[in-house]
C-alpha cells in the first residue's frame, strides 16, 4: 500500500476514534452529572453529600447550615442523616425549600409536638377528669399478672402526623432514590441491635423511627422490626452517604457532648452519659473516615440541650455560623449563578408526588387490641372515593389517639395493583388492660401537724364491645378515706354520652373549733367529728362538645356523723345540755346534677382557660330525715409573657332541716382554711352550712430559677376573702376572713408543689409546704 494511502486511512482511524471518545466522554460526563445540575453546557462536578447527625433539639443547627450552603449555591445530591438530622434532611430531601423549613420549624412548638402534648381543651372530658385529678405524670398498668410500663414515654404521634401533614404529595410506598434529593435515615434494629437503613417506603415513618430515643420515644414498628434511634449504631452516617455515591462530604456533628462525672447526681444521669459515650464512639469512628476533600461542621452550640425546643433560633444560628466558619473551604463546591438556578428548578420539581385529585380506591382498618374496627371506622370523616386530604384525616386520626384508649393511630395512602388505599393502624395501649392512675397531696404548717392524702385510680376500658368501662377511684389519707366504683356505658355510638351505674363509700374526719372569734392557726381543735356516706346511684353523662360535660341521676345516701371525743354526760348535765357534741344520722334519697366546664391549659399552673364546676343535691326524705346542698367553684387564668393572673370564686349553702340555727348535716358541710383557702389559716379550720370565698393570685415564671426535681418554676403571691355561716339568715353578713401569701412552686414528678407563707389580720401567719393540686 502507498504511503501516502496508508498515512490517510490512519489519520481517518485516529480521528474516529478521537470522536468517539470525546462523544464517549461527553455522555459519561451527563450520566455521571446528578440531575439537579444537569445542562448541555456545564462541565462534570463532584456529587456532595450532606450527613447530619441526631442530637434532639441541637438539630436546628442542620437548619443553619443549610442557609448558609444555600446562600454559598452549595448543592446537595445526597443526604443520610439520623434522628433529628433525619427530620430536617428528610424534609429539605423532600422537596421543601430551606425558606420554607425555616418557616415550619422554627415557627412550630416543637417541644409539645415531640412530646406529644396536647393543647388539654381538645381532649375529651374523661381524660381531662383523670387529668385534673390524678397529677402525676406516670403511666401505669397491669396485665398478664404483672405490673407494666410503656415502652416510651412519648408515643410520637403528634410528630408523625405533623410529618405527614408537611409532605403531603409522597405516597407511602416509594423509592427514597426518587425524591428531589435522595436519602437514607439509619435506625436500630432493637431485636438485634443491627444498622437499620430506611431507603423505601413512607418518609414520615422512617423519619418517626430513626428519631425513637430509647427510654424517650416509643420503638416504632416497621416491616416486623421494631426500630429505635439510629444514633446507638451510627449518629454520623459518613460511610452510608459515601456509599450512595458522593464525592464528596459535607458532615454536621451535633451530638451532645460528655457531662463532667461530678455533675452527675442521679441514675438517670449516669445512664445518659453512656449513652452518649456509646454514641461518640460511633461518631469517632465515622469522623475517621473523611478525606481531605471532604468538610466537617461541628457548631458550637453551648449550653442547649437535647429538649431544649425553645431555643430553636439559637441554633439556627450556631449551625450558620459554623458554616461560615468553613467558606473557604466549601466555596470550591459552589455553582455558577446560572447552573445554581437550573439546581434549585431541578430540586422544585423532582420526585414522586400525588395529585392534588387522588381518590381514595379502598379503608383498610386494622385495630389491634380490643377496640372494634368499627369505633376507628365511625371516627373518620371519609369514604371511599373521596380524595385524598392528609391534614383533615391528621385530625380525625388525632381525635382517636388522645381519647385515651389507643397507643398510637396512623393513617397512609399506599399504591397497591393500581389502586390507592387508605390504610389505618390503631394499637391499643400495650401497658393494659387495666390501667393505673395516681395522685398524691401532702400539707404541712411547719408547727407539729400535717395531712397528706394518696390517690389511686383504675381503669379497664372496653369490656365489650359496646365500650363497658369499669371506673375506681381510691383515697387514703390522714383524714379521709374513700372509694368510688362505677361502670360506664355508652349509648347510641355517641362520644361522651353514657350511662353510669356506681356505689361509693367515704369517711372522713373534720376538726371543730372554739368560738372562731379567737381562732388563729395555732388554734387546736377541741374535737373531730367522723363523717360517713354510703350512696348507690345511677347517672346519665351527657357530653357539652369538648367543653365538659353534664351529669344527672338518682341516688340513695346513707350518712352518719358522732365526734371522736365529748365531753362526759354527768358534766353536761351540769351546763344544761345532754351532750356537748350531737351525733346524727340521716338516710335519703337524693337527685343530683352537676355541670362540669374544664377549658384550663394546665391543672397544675394554669396560664390561660377557665373551669366551672356546679354541683346540687336535693334531699327527697321526710321532713326530718333529709337536707340538701349546693357548690359552685370558678377558676379563670389569662397570662401575657411570662405574667399570670388566675381569678378564682367559690360559694356553697347547704338548706332544709334547719332546727336549732343548723342544718341536716350538723353544721358540717362545708369549709375553709389551709393553702389558696384562706392560707394563713390551718387546713379546714373554719366549717359550716354557707361559703363565700375569692382569690386573686399572680404568678412569674422563673425560667431561670432551676431547682432541683422542679420545672416550670414560679413566684406568686395572692390575696384572699372569704367566710363560714351556720344559718341563711346570717349568710353574708359580717366582715371577712382575710389572708395575703407569698410562695415559690413548680411541678414536680408528683404533682405541684408550692412553699410559701401567709398572713391574716390580728397576728395570725403561716408557713407552709404543699404537695398535690389546690386549683
Amino acid at each position: 500500500m502507498p504511503l501516502s494511502k496508508r498515512n490517510r486511512l490512519i489519520s481517518r482511524l485516529f480521528c474516529s476514534v478521537f470522536l468517539a471518545g470525546v462523544l464517549s466522554g461527553l455522555a459519561g460526563s451527563a450520566s455521571a452529572a446528578p440531575a439537579a445540575a444537569d445542562s448541555a453546557t456545564s462541565p462534570a462536578r463532584p456529587r456532595i453529600g450532606l450527613v447530619l447527625s441526631g442530637g434532639g433539639a441541637r438539630g436546628y443547627a442542620h437548619l443553619g447550615v443549610l442557609q448558609a450552603l444555600e446562600k454559598m449555591h452549595i448543592p446537595i445530591d445526597y443526604v443520610a442523616a439520623t434522628s433529628m438530622g433525619a427530620v430536617v434532611g428528610g424534609l429539605y430531601a423532600s422537596g421543601l425549600s430551606v425558606d420554607e423549613l425555616d418557616r415550619i420549624l422554627t415557627g412550630t412548638n416543637l417541644s409539645d409536638i415531640a412530646f406529644d402534648r396536647n393543647e388539654r381543651a381538645d381532649l375529651p372530658q374523661s381524660q381531662r377528669e383523670d387529668d385534673y385529678q390524678y397529677p402525676i405524670g406516670l403511666s401505669a398498668g397491669y396485665g398478664d399478672g404483672k405490673l407494666k410500663l410503656p415502652a416510651g414515654l412519648v408515643q410520637g404521634n403528634n410528630l408523625l402526623a405533623l410529618l405527614q401533614n408537611w409532605t403531603p404529595q409522597l405516597p407511602a410506598n416509594i423509592s427514597f432514590d426518587k425524591l428531589p434529593t435522595p436519602f437514607r435515615a439509619v435506625a436500630t434494629d432493637l431485636g438485634s441491635g443491627a444498622e437499620v437503613v430506611l431507603s423505601q417506603g413512607s418518609l414520615p415513618r422512617a423519619i418517626r423511627a430513626s428519631m425513637a430515643v430509647p427510654g424517650l420515644f416509643a420503638p416504632l414498628k416497621l416491616d416486623g422490626r421494631t426500630l429505635v434511634d439510629g444514633g446507638l449504631v451510627r449518629n454520623l452516617p459518613v460511610s452510608l452517604a459515601r456509599s450512595m455515591g458522593a464525592d464528596i462530604i459535607i458532615a454536621v456533628n451535633i451530638a451532645t457532648d460528655l457531662q463532667d462525672p461530678s455533675t452527675l447526681e442521679s441514675p438517670t444521669a449516669v445512664a445518659q452519659q453512656m449513652v452518649t459515650i456509646l454514641i461518640q464512639q460511633n461518631v469517632k469512628h465515622e469522623i475517621d473516615t473523611l478525606k481531605q476533600q471532604d468538610v466537617l461542621i461541628e457548631p458550637n452550640l453551648g449550653d442547649l440541650s437535647f429538649a431544649d425546643f425553645s431555643r430553636g433560633k439559637d441554633g439556627v444560628k450556631a449551625g450558620y455560623d459554623a458554616a461560615e466558619r468553613q467558606s473557604a473551604k466549601l466555596a470550591a463546591l459552589a455553582l455558577p449563578p446560572q447552573q445554581w438556578k437550573e439546581y434549585l428548578a431541578a430540586r422544585s420539581g423532582g420526585g414522586p408526588v400525588l395529585a392534588q385529585d387522588t381518590h381514595i380506591d379502598a379503608i383498610e382498618i386494622r385495630s389491634n387490641g380490643q377496640v372494634p374496627a368499627a369505633v376507628v371506622r365511625r371516627a373518620l370523616d371519609v369514604k371511599e372515593g373521596d380524595f385524598y386530604n392528609p391534614v383533615a384525616l391528621n385530625k380525625d386520626v388525632a381525635r382517636l389517639a388522645t381519647n385515651g384508649d389507643f397507643k398510637s393511630v396512623t393513617q397512609e395512602l399506599v399504591t397497591e395493583n393500581g389502586r390507592n388505599v387508605l390504610k389505618v393502624d390503631a394499637d391499643d395501649k400495650s401497658w393494659g388492660p387495666h390501667f393505673l392512675l395516681f395522685g398524691l397531696g401532702v400539707s404541712n404548717n411547719f408547727d407539729g401537724r400535717g395531712d397528706f392524702n394518696l390517690q389511686i385510680g383504675h381503669r379497664l376500658p372496653w369490656l365489650t364491645e359496646s365500650g363497658l368501662e369499669w371506673r375506681n377511684d381510691a383515697v387514703l389519707g390522714s383524714k379521709q378515706a374513700s372509694l368510688h366504683t362505677e361502670l360506664r356505658q355508652p349509648i347510641w355510638n355517641t362520644v361522651g354520652l353514657y350511662v353510669a351505674p356506681y356505689a361509693e363509700y367515704g369517711r372522713r374526719h373534720i376538726d371543730l373549733y372554739t368560738d372562731e372569734g379567737a381562732v388563729t392557726s395555732k388554734t387546736v381543735p377541741v374535737t373531730a367529728y367522723r363523717v360517713d356516706t354510703t350512696r348507690v346511684g345511677v347517672d346519665l353523662g351527657i357530653p357539652i362538645g369538648r367543653l365538659g360535660e353534664f351529669r344527672a341521676g338518682v341516688n340513695y345516701q346513707w350518712l352518719t356523723a358522732a365526734p371522736a371525743y365529748n365531753l362526759p354526760t354527768e358534766f353536761a348535765n351540769l351546763i344544761g345540755v345532754d351532750t356537748i357534741f350531737d351525733k346524727f344520722r340521716i338516710n335519703q334519697p337524693v337527685v343530683r346534677a352537676q355541670l362540669t366546664i374544664d377549658q384550663l391549659d394546665d391543672p397544675l399552673f394554669p396560664r390561660k382557660g377557665y373551669y366551672l364546676s356546679a354541683v346540687s343535691n336535693i334531699g327527697l326524705g321526710g321532713a326530718a330525715n333529709s337536707y340538701s346542698d349546693a357548690q359552685g367553684k370558678a377558676l379563670w387564668a389569662g397570662s401575657r409573657g411570662r405574667n399570670t393572673v388566675n381569678l378564682a370564686l367559690e360559694a356553697a349553702g347547704t338548706y332544709g332541716n334547719e332546727t336549732n340555727d343548723a342544718s341536716g348535716n350538723g353544721g358540717l358541710g362545708f369549709s375553709l382554711g389551709g393553702f389558696q383557702h384562706l392560707s394563713a389559716y390551718a387546713p379546714d379550720q373554719f366549717n359550716g352550712n354557707y361559703l363565700l370565698y375569692g382569690r386573686l393570685t399572680y404568678l412569674r415564671d422563673m425560667p431561670e430559677l432551676n431547682l432541683p426535681g422542679l420545672r416550670n418554676t414560679v413566684l406568686g403571691t395572692s390575696l384572699e376573702m372569704g367566710d363560714i355561716w351556720q344559718t341563711r339568715e346570717a349568710f353574708g353578713t359580717g366582715s371577712y376572713k382575710k389572708s395575703a401569701s407569698v410562695f415559690l412552686g413548680g411541678s414536680s414528678f408528683l404533682g405541684p408543689l408550692y412553699f410559701g407563707a401567709a398572713i391574716a389580720p390580728r397576728g395570725v401567719w403561716n408557713l407552709y409546704l404543699q404537695l398535690g393540686r389546690v386549683f
